[in-house]
Protein backbone atom coordinates (compact mmCIF):
# COMPACT_ATOMS: atom_id res chain seq x y z
CA UNK A 1 0.00 0.00 0.00
CA UNK A 2 2.79 2.30 0.66
CA UNK A 3 4.65 1.65 -2.47
CA UNK A 4 1.43 2.39 -4.70
CA UNK A 5 1.03 5.47 -3.16
CA UNK A 6 4.45 6.73 -2.82
CA UNK A 7 4.20 5.79 -6.86
CA UNK A 8 0.88 7.25 -7.25
CA UNK A 9 2.76 10.70 -6.02
CA UNK A 10 5.83 10.18 -7.63
CA UNK A 11 4.00 9.98 -11.49
CA UNK A 12 1.66 13.00 -10.85
CA UNK A 13 4.51 15.36 -9.38
CA UNK A 14 6.57 14.46 -12.67
CA UNK A 15 3.95 14.97 -15.26
CA UNK A 16 2.91 17.88 -13.26
CA UNK A 17 6.11 19.60 -13.24
CA UNK A 18 6.99 18.44 -16.67
CA UNK A 19 3.81 20.33 -17.67
CA UNK A 20 5.22 23.54 -16.39
CA UNK A 21 8.05 22.63 -18.42
CA UNK A 22 6.09 22.72 -21.63
CA UNK A 23 4.65 25.98 -20.51
CA UNK A 24 7.54 27.77 -20.09
CA UNK A 25 8.40 26.68 -23.62
CA UNK A 26 5.23 27.87 -25.24
CA UNK A 27 6.21 31.12 -23.05
CA UNK A 28 9.78 31.59 -24.91
CA UNK A 29 8.45 30.70 -27.90
CA UNK A 30 5.32 32.77 -28.97
CA UNK A 31 5.95 35.97 -26.22
CA UNK A 32 9.36 35.97 -27.31
CA UNK A 33 10.85 36.36 -23.46
CA UNK A 34 14.01 34.46 -23.96
CA UNK A 35 16.29 37.19 -22.51
CA UNK A 36 14.45 36.45 -19.26
CA UNK A 37 17.03 33.79 -18.12
CA UNK A 38 14.90 32.99 -14.77
CA UNK A 39 12.51 30.81 -17.16
CA UNK A 40 15.24 29.15 -18.76
CA UNK A 41 17.04 27.96 -15.50
CA UNK A 42 13.72 27.06 -14.58
CA UNK A 43 12.67 24.52 -17.22
CA UNK A 44 15.92 23.13 -16.61
CA UNK A 45 15.44 22.26 -12.96
CA UNK A 46 11.95 20.95 -13.83
CA UNK A 47 13.84 18.33 -15.82
CA UNK A 48 15.90 17.94 -13.35
CA UNK A 49 13.10 17.28 -11.40
CA UNK A 50 11.53 15.46 -13.97
CA UNK A 51 14.18 12.65 -14.01
CA UNK A 52 14.24 12.47 -10.19
CA UNK A 53 10.93 11.82 -9.76
CA UNK A 54 10.55 8.90 -12.49
CA UNK A 55 13.77 7.43 -11.55
CA UNK A 56 12.07 7.32 -7.97
CA UNK A 57 8.88 5.71 -9.37
CA UNK A 58 10.95 2.72 -11.07
CA UNK A 59 12.90 1.69 -8.37
CA UNK A 60 9.52 1.68 -5.98
CA UNK A 61 8.01 -0.50 -8.67
CA UNK A 62 10.99 -2.62 -9.18
CA UNK A 63 11.48 -2.98 -5.02
CA UNK A 64 7.62 -3.82 -4.14
CA UNK A 65 6.85 -5.99 -7.84
CA UNK A 66 10.35 -8.01 -7.03
CA UNK A 67 10.78 -7.74 -11.01
CA UNK A 68 12.82 -5.08 -12.97
CA UNK A 69 9.70 -2.97 -14.66
CA UNK A 70 9.51 -3.56 -18.10
CA UNK A 71 7.16 -6.35 -18.43
CA UNK A 72 4.47 -4.78 -19.97
CA UNK A 73 3.14 -1.35 -21.70
CA UNK A 74 2.70 0.95 -19.18
CA UNK A 75 6.14 -0.14 -17.29
CA UNK A 76 7.98 0.49 -20.44
CA UNK A 77 6.02 3.93 -21.04
CA UNK A 78 7.39 5.03 -18.36
CA UNK A 79 10.54 3.90 -18.86
CA UNK A 80 10.77 5.27 -21.92
CA UNK A 81 9.79 8.22 -20.43
CA UNK A 82 12.79 8.18 -17.93
CA UNK A 83 14.94 7.82 -21.44
CA UNK A 84 13.52 11.16 -22.93
CA UNK A 85 14.61 12.72 -19.29
CA UNK A 86 18.04 11.15 -19.16
CA UNK A 87 18.60 12.12 -22.66
CA UNK A 88 17.75 15.85 -21.35
CA UNK A 89 20.20 15.35 -18.22
CA UNK A 90 22.92 14.28 -20.17
CA UNK A 91 22.75 17.05 -22.52
CA UNK A 92 22.37 19.49 -19.77
CA UNK A 93 25.66 18.17 -18.02
CA UNK A 94 27.46 18.20 -21.21
CA UNK A 95 26.63 21.68 -22.09
CA UNK A 96 26.12 23.22 -18.91
CA UNK A 97 27.83 26.48 -19.57
CA UNK A 98 25.71 27.26 -22.52
CA UNK A 99 22.01 27.23 -23.51
CA UNK A 100 20.44 23.78 -24.45
CA UNK A 101 17.27 23.99 -25.84
CA UNK A 102 17.17 19.92 -26.59
CA UNK A 103 14.13 20.03 -23.56
CA UNK A 104 11.96 21.38 -26.31
CA UNK A 105 11.99 18.32 -27.42
CA UNK A 106 12.48 15.85 -24.73
CA UNK A 107 10.04 17.70 -22.44
CA UNK A 108 6.85 17.33 -24.74
CA UNK A 109 7.69 13.37 -25.56
CA UNK A 110 7.61 13.21 -22.04
CA UNK A 111 4.97 14.10 -21.01
CA UNK A 112 3.01 12.46 -24.01
CA UNK A 113 4.57 9.21 -22.93
CA UNK A 114 4.04 9.36 -19.46
CA UNK A 115 0.66 10.98 -19.93
CA UNK A 116 -0.67 8.23 -21.81
CA UNK A 117 0.73 5.66 -18.98
CA UNK A 118 -1.31 7.08 -16.54
CA UNK A 119 -4.46 7.56 -18.52
CA UNK A 120 -7.46 5.69 -17.85
CA UNK A 121 -7.10 3.11 -20.98
CA UNK A 122 -3.84 0.97 -19.25
CA UNK A 123 -5.53 1.41 -15.42
CA UNK A 124 -5.37 -2.90 -15.69
CA UNK A 125 -1.65 -3.05 -16.22
CA UNK A 126 -1.07 -0.31 -13.32
CA UNK A 127 -0.85 -3.42 -11.03
CA UNK A 128 2.18 -4.87 -10.88
CA UNK A 129 1.27 -8.83 -11.61
CA UNK A 130 3.87 -11.83 -11.70
CA UNK A 131 6.07 -11.92 -14.28
CA UNK A 132 5.09 -14.28 -17.92
CA UNK A 133 7.22 -17.49 -17.94
CA UNK A 134 9.15 -16.27 -20.76
CA UNK A 135 10.23 -12.97 -18.97
CA UNK A 136 11.51 -14.94 -16.62
CA UNK A 137 14.83 -14.61 -17.29
CA UNK A 138 18.30 -12.19 -16.67
CA UNK A 139 17.80 -11.06 -20.41
CA UNK A 140 14.96 -9.31 -19.67
CA UNK A 141 16.83 -6.21 -18.24
CA UNK A 142 19.01 -6.28 -20.64
CA UNK A 143 17.03 -6.75 -23.86
CA UNK A 144 13.95 -4.60 -23.27
CA UNK A 145 15.95 -1.81 -21.77
CA UNK A 146 18.24 -1.34 -24.63
CA UNK A 147 15.59 -1.33 -26.71
CA UNK A 148 13.79 1.31 -24.88
CA UNK A 149 16.30 3.50 -24.55
CA UNK A 150 17.26 3.10 -27.98
CA UNK A 151 13.69 3.77 -28.99
CA UNK A 152 14.45 7.20 -26.80
CA UNK A 153 17.41 8.38 -28.51
CA UNK A 154 16.20 7.50 -32.04
CA UNK A 155 12.93 9.32 -31.37
CA UNK A 156 14.57 12.54 -30.51
CA UNK A 157 17.30 12.52 -33.05
CA UNK A 158 14.48 11.69 -35.47
CA UNK A 159 12.32 14.93 -33.86
CA UNK A 160 15.56 17.10 -34.37
CA UNK A 161 15.91 15.79 -38.00
CA UNK A 162 11.80 16.76 -38.06
CA UNK A 163 13.24 20.29 -36.71
CA UNK A 164 16.02 20.69 -39.19
CA UNK A 165 13.40 20.42 -42.48
CA UNK A 166 10.84 22.20 -40.79
CA UNK A 167 13.73 25.14 -40.62
CA UNK A 168 15.34 24.41 -43.80
CA UNK A 169 12.08 24.05 -46.58
CA UNK A 170 9.91 26.84 -44.54
CA UNK A 171 11.21 29.45 -47.47
CA UNK A 172 11.03 27.10 -49.66
CA UNK A 173 7.47 26.04 -49.40
CA UNK A 174 6.52 29.57 -49.43
CA UNK A 175 8.43 29.96 -52.69
CA UNK A 176 6.66 27.16 -54.26
CA UNK A 177 2.87 28.24 -52.77
CA UNK A 178 3.34 31.24 -54.29
CA UNK A 179 4.07 29.80 -57.74
CA UNK A 180 0.95 27.43 -57.31
CA UNK A 181 3.40 24.24 -58.50
CA UNK A 182 4.24 21.11 -56.02
CA UNK A 183 6.42 18.78 -56.82
CA UNK A 184 7.49 16.24 -54.64
CA UNK A 185 10.52 13.98 -55.44
CA UNK A 186 13.98 13.28 -54.48
CA UNK A 187 15.31 15.14 -57.57
CA UNK A 188 13.56 18.20 -56.44
CA UNK A 189 14.77 18.09 -52.71
CA UNK A 190 18.49 17.34 -53.86
CA UNK A 191 18.21 21.03 -56.29
CA UNK A 192 16.40 22.77 -53.39
CA UNK A 193 19.55 21.28 -50.92
CA UNK A 194 21.72 22.27 -53.81
CA UNK A 195 19.89 25.60 -53.87
CA UNK A 196 19.96 26.47 -50.16
CA UNK A 197 23.83 26.15 -49.49
CA UNK A 198 24.38 28.30 -52.48
CA UNK A 199 22.24 30.96 -50.91
CA UNK A 200 23.77 30.39 -47.60
CA UNK A 201 27.24 31.09 -49.40
CA UNK A 202 25.74 34.13 -51.01
CA UNK A 203 24.49 35.88 -47.87
CA UNK A 204 26.66 34.56 -45.28
CA UNK A 205 27.35 38.51 -44.53
CA UNK A 206 23.17 38.10 -43.34
CA UNK A 207 23.11 37.66 -39.27
CA UNK A 208 19.65 36.30 -40.13
CA UNK A 209 20.81 33.71 -42.59
CA UNK A 210 24.29 33.63 -40.58
CA UNK A 211 21.68 32.63 -37.28
CA UNK A 212 19.84 30.27 -39.67
CA UNK A 213 22.88 28.30 -40.97
CA UNK A 214 24.48 27.89 -37.37
CA UNK A 215 20.80 26.38 -36.18
CA UNK A 216 20.68 23.84 -38.98
CA UNK A 217 24.30 23.09 -38.40
CA UNK A 218 23.60 22.66 -34.94
CA UNK A 219 20.43 20.06 -35.31
CA UNK A 220 22.02 18.16 -38.23
CA UNK A 221 25.03 17.90 -35.32
CA UNK A 222 22.52 16.67 -32.32
CA UNK A 223 20.43 14.64 -34.51
CA UNK A 224 23.48 12.63 -35.75
CA UNK A 225 25.19 11.96 -32.22
CA UNK A 226 21.42 11.12 -30.72
CA UNK A 227 20.87 8.87 -33.27
CA UNK A 228 23.96 7.26 -33.06
CA UNK A 229 23.86 6.52 -29.37
CA UNK A 230 20.29 5.20 -30.34
CA UNK A 231 21.48 2.82 -33.23
CA UNK A 232 23.80 1.37 -30.77
CA UNK A 233 21.87 0.67 -27.73
CA UNK A 234 19.46 -0.53 -30.92
CA UNK A 235 21.99 -3.00 -31.89
CA UNK A 236 22.70 -4.39 -28.70
CA UNK A 237 19.09 -4.86 -28.06
CA UNK A 238 18.27 -7.01 -31.04
CA UNK A 239 21.33 -9.14 -30.59
CA UNK A 240 20.47 -9.44 -27.20
CA UNK A 241 16.92 -10.39 -27.88
CA UNK A 242 18.26 -12.92 -30.55
CA UNK A 243 20.08 -14.83 -27.63
CA UNK A 244 17.03 -15.20 -25.22
CA UNK A 245 14.70 -16.02 -28.13
CA UNK A 246 17.22 -19.13 -29.28
CA UNK A 247 17.16 -19.84 -25.14
CA UNK A 248 12.96 -19.43 -25.02
CA UNK A 249 11.83 -20.74 -28.07
CA UNK A 250 15.13 -22.59 -29.88
CA UNK A 251 15.39 -19.89 -32.53
CA UNK A 252 17.67 -17.03 -32.81
CA UNK A 253 15.14 -15.29 -35.42
CA UNK A 254 11.04 -16.21 -36.11
CA UNK A 255 9.87 -13.28 -37.97
CA UNK A 256 7.87 -11.99 -35.52
CA UNK A 257 5.70 -9.20 -35.92
CA UNK A 258 7.60 -7.13 -33.61
CA UNK A 259 11.38 -8.55 -35.02
CA UNK A 260 10.27 -8.07 -38.31
CA UNK A 261 9.78 -4.34 -37.55
CA UNK A 262 12.52 -4.09 -34.87
CA UNK A 263 14.62 -4.87 -38.17
CA UNK A 264 12.86 -2.63 -40.63
CA UNK A 265 13.75 -0.17 -38.07
CA UNK A 266 17.46 -0.99 -37.59
CA UNK A 267 17.17 -0.64 -41.66
CA UNK A 268 15.59 1.97 -41.78
CA UNK A 269 18.58 4.16 -39.74
CA UNK A 270 21.44 2.24 -41.18
CA UNK A 271 20.44 3.68 -44.60
CA UNK A 272 20.69 6.55 -42.43
CA UNK A 273 24.13 6.56 -41.95
CA UNK A 274 24.70 5.55 -45.25
CA UNK A 275 23.57 8.67 -46.86
CA UNK A 276 25.86 10.47 -44.26
CA UNK A 277 28.76 8.49 -46.10
CA UNK A 278 27.65 10.76 -49.06
CA UNK A 279 28.70 14.21 -49.02
CA UNK A 280 25.78 15.05 -51.88
CA UNK A 281 23.25 13.28 -49.78
CA UNK A 282 23.91 14.53 -46.22
CA UNK A 283 21.88 17.18 -44.71
CA UNK A 284 18.46 17.41 -46.08
CA UNK A 285 17.98 13.86 -47.15
CA UNK A 286 20.20 12.63 -44.06
CA UNK A 287 17.09 13.67 -42.27
CA UNK A 288 14.42 12.92 -44.58
CA UNK A 289 15.40 9.38 -43.69
CA UNK A 290 15.63 10.10 -40.30
CA UNK A 291 11.69 11.69 -39.97
CA UNK A 292 10.53 8.18 -41.87
CA UNK A 293 12.48 6.60 -38.93
CA UNK A 294 10.58 8.56 -36.84
CA UNK A 295 7.25 6.93 -37.74
CA UNK A 296 8.84 3.21 -38.35
CA UNK A 297 9.83 3.67 -34.65
CA UNK A 298 6.85 4.00 -33.58
CA UNK A 299 4.60 1.62 -35.41
CA UNK A 300 7.82 -1.10 -33.70
CA UNK A 301 6.99 0.38 -30.29
CA UNK A 302 3.43 0.77 -30.45
CA UNK A 303 1.64 -0.14 -33.31
CA UNK A 304 2.52 -3.75 -33.22
CA UNK A 305 1.53 -3.97 -29.90
CA UNK A 306 -1.99 -3.29 -31.18
CA UNK A 307 -2.32 -6.73 -32.91
CA UNK A 308 -1.80 -8.49 -29.83
CA UNK A 309 -0.63 -11.10 -31.81
CA UNK A 310 2.66 -12.93 -32.15
CA UNK A 311 5.63 -14.21 -29.73
CA UNK A 312 5.52 -10.73 -27.94
CA UNK A 313 1.93 -10.52 -27.50
CA UNK A 314 2.49 -10.19 -24.00
CA UNK A 315 3.22 -6.16 -24.30
CA UNK A 316 0.09 -5.94 -26.72
CA UNK A 317 -1.71 -2.64 -25.56
CA UNK A 318 -6.00 -3.82 -24.24
CA UNK A 319 -8.70 -1.41 -23.65
CA UNK A 320 -10.64 -1.49 -20.42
Amino acid sequence: MIFSTLEHILTHISFSVVSIVITIHFLTLFLLVDEVVGLYDSSEKGMIVTFFCITGLLVTRWIYSGHFPLSDLYESLIFLSWGFSLIHMVSYLKFKKRKNNLSAITAPSAIFTQGFATSGLLTKMHQSAILAPALQSQWLMMHVSMMVLGYAALLCGSLLSVALLVITFRKAIKIIGENNNFSFSFGKIQYMNERSNVLLNTYFLSSKNYYRYQLTQQLDRWSYRIISLGFIFLTIGILSGAVWANEAWGSYWNWDPKETWAFITWTVFAIYFHTRTNTNLEGVNSALVASMGFLIIWICYFGVNLLGIGLHSYGSFTLN
